[in-house]
């Protein structure tokens, strides 16, 4: 029979003669429970986070993008085409241009990207989807654009309007000093369709036209675009794809996945996790100081029952081992109600959102075996430290 831990077991479910031991226990017992909860249910919200704010990003930015390394603009030819034909993985792709435009209307103006996209466009990205006012762009209406929300607000621009059209003006290549302004500026008349609403930032940056109205733009040939994002199929390879291309591409391609296009986005998340983590451990570790004292006190009490181990043959090394199974069964037990509540109120979240982030949106969680492994983990080694720390306590002075 394990001694240790039989008698380990006997003390933290054994009541004290000393009430105030059994207060001391209980108090540690609720901390790690605590503890564990909420530092269970502030991962999983920001899991949830995560996964809400990368749905955003599924909705706007494609699998895998691929620009000219030098300029800002390059040739679709046929090798580009047959290497893309050719590439398993690919399951749509479409040619797109981007640039930096001025934006007038009704004497109102803002500075933002215009983004000429081909009718493959909404089977890379759903976009589409998120236009609550109006129509997505119509091949019936070749100059017609779909705003941002938030461009929308500073111009004052609804749809349909056709009285006042919205102006784009992009500067035309050249070198020296412009004489004339009116000559300095291309321009074309837009006529807006539809408004679309996901992120303030997009909402603020980009307007859309169809392709061919942002290369007489720009002045760019019927094959000349600066982008083509790529739609992979549902059970490729992102990464082999990816590292295909830039093989077969070259150097003169750049070649960026969804995470490395928002690599700004991903950084931050990612510190706001491990930053919430940290804190939470540190608290964590604060409560856990309610078992190393639980465990010093019991170690008090029960000297007479240690001197009576140590003569009937047990030393020092198993002693201190009965304390150290005492504080760790103290932690695990706390750890197992801690999380086990955690999930409960996790499933509880995603089915019956009981917490709202507004009227209609429930704040986000995500139960993954990720967080429940990183909390187990976190509590039973600090749980082992505590009970360490405070087993040290056991001397051979004291039992003798």
């Amino acid at each position: 029979m394990n001694f240790p831990l039989y008698i380990a077991k006997r003390y933290l479910f054994s009541k004290s003669s000393n009430s105030t031991i059994n207060i001391i226990t209980l108090i540690a017992g609720i901390g790690v429970i605590v503890g564990s909860l909420a530092l269970f249910i502030v991962l999983s919200g920001f899991s949830g986070l995560r996964t809400f704010s990368v749905g955003f990003l599924k909705t706007s930015d494609p699998d895998l993008k691929i620009t000219a390394t030098q300029g800002k603009s390059f040739f679709l030819n046929d090798t580009i085409k047959s290497i893309l034909k050719q590439e398993n993985g690919i399951l749509n792709y479409s040619k797109v241009i981007e640039e930096r435009a001025f934006f007038e209307y009704n004497k109102k103006t803002h500075i933002a990207f215009i983004k000429g996209v081909d009718s493959n466009y909404t089977k890379v990205n759903s976009i589409d989807t998120t236009v609550y006012i109006g129509t997505w762009l119509d091949k019936n209406i070749p100059y017609g654009s779909v705003i941002g929300n938030g461009i929308s607000n500073t111009l004052s621009v609804g749809v349909f309007d056709f009285i006042e059209p919205l102006t784009i003006y992009v500067p035309k290549p050249g070198k020296g000093y412009v004489m004339n302004p009116k000559n300095a500026f291309s321009k074309i008349n837009t006529q807006p369709i539809g408004i679309f609403a996901l992120t303030d930032d997009l909402d603020k940056k980009f307007t859309f036209v169809w392709l061919s109205a942002s290369q007489q733009l720009l002045n760019y040939k019927n094959n000349q675009i600066s982008a083509i994002e790529i739609k992979l199929a549902k059970n490729s390879n992102l990464a082999e794809v990816q590292n295909s291309l830039i093989k077969k591409l070259g150097n003169r391609f750049t070649i960026k996945n969804r995470e490395q296009l928002n690599s700004v986005f991903y950084k931050m998340l990612n510190t706001e996790n491990l930053t919430s983590y940290l804190i939470f451990t540190l608290i964590l570790i604060i409560a856990l100081f309610n078992v190393i004292g639980a465990v010093i006190m019991m170690i008090l009490e029960k000297k007479d029952n240690l001197k009576t181990l140590y003569s009937l043959g047990a030393n020092i090394k198993q002693i201190k081992k009965v304390f150290v199974l005492q504080g760790f069964l103290l932690t695990f037990f706390g750890m197992i109600i801690g999380v086990s509540t955690g999930v409960i109120l996790v499933l509880l979240q995603k089915k019956y959102h009981l917490f709202m982030i507004t009227k209609h949106l429930p704040y986000p969680v995500e139960l993954t075996f990720f967080n429940i492994f990183t909390v187990v983990i976190t509590i039973l080694v600090l749980g082992f430290i505590s009970s360490k720390i405070a087993s040290s306590r056991i001397s051979k002075k004291l039992v003798e």
